[in-house]
């Protein structure tokens, strides 16, 4: 794990510590959000990494309900996000999926995502997973101070980047915690490109998740369009 100087370190967890819930000291849990559409295993890989680098109990996949940024393109509904989620994270006891953000009428903040989160488990620490251009961003979110407040921001940064920025939020809150990334360059946007041209996600997603999206047609070629 790599931090910037003055960042505060998660703690280590205890030596033959039990799992979430068997009565150790606190519990950690990543949160990991943003509208995965479709999740890929570059999510995936990213996830896990920072549960290894990080020492994190579980890592906890936020699908949002209505992304408070602008985007490009339509988005498929919370409903197919969520199942698709679901089918990525299968077979990994350490990931699970969360629906506060999917059910929630309205922009999908995190900082009440967050704040739910703390009131649910008072004594567990949530590290907030986010990418490098996210967290450039950072200081224009809703409430980000509250955020702060409440979840270490952990930054992945770029595929093949060590370069870390000075942030005051690093003196503040919780702090921040800067991750190397593992390099998987996927994105959602780049796969639903791919998909409009009638090109398949084969080892880009999860087959599971391949299968779904294809069974309901969420990404695939306009009718009358022909592939290039």
């Amino acid at each position: 794990m790599s931090r910037a100087p003055g960042n505060r370190p998660l703690a280590a967890p205890e030596p033959g510590a039990p799992g979430p819930g068997a009565g150790r000291g606190r519990t950690r849990l990543g949160v990991f959000g943003g509208t995965f559409d479709p999740p890929h295993f570059g999510h995936l890989a990213l996830a896990e990494w920072a549960r290894t680098e990080l020492a994190l109990d579980r890592v906890l996949f936020v699908p949002a309900g209505e992304p408070p940024h602008k985007r490009r393109g339509p988005l498929s509904a919370a409903t197919h996000r969520v199942a698709m989620t679901r089918l990525a994270v299968r077979g990994n006891p350490a990931f699970a999926v969360s629906t506060l953000e999917a059910r929630r009428r309205g922009p999908s903040y995190t900082a009440e995502t967050v704040r739910r989160l703390a009131a649910a488990g008072p004594r567990a620490t949530l590290p907030l997973l986010l990418g490098a251009g996210m967290f450039a961003t950072f200081d224009q979110w809703h409430e980000p101070g509250e955020i702060a407040r409440r979840a270490v921001l952990v930054v992945a940064l770029r595929p093949g980047s060590r370069a870390r920025r000075a942030s005051r939020w690093a003196r503040r809150g919780r702090g921040v915690v800067w991750l190397e990334n593992p390099g998987l360059e996927v994105s959602s946007s780049a796969l639903r490109a791919r998909a409009a041209r009638g090109m398949g996600m084969r080892y880009l997603v999860p087959d599971a998740v391949a299968r779904y999206a294809a069974r309901h047609r969420l990404y695939g070629p306009k009718p009358g369009r022909r592939r290039a």
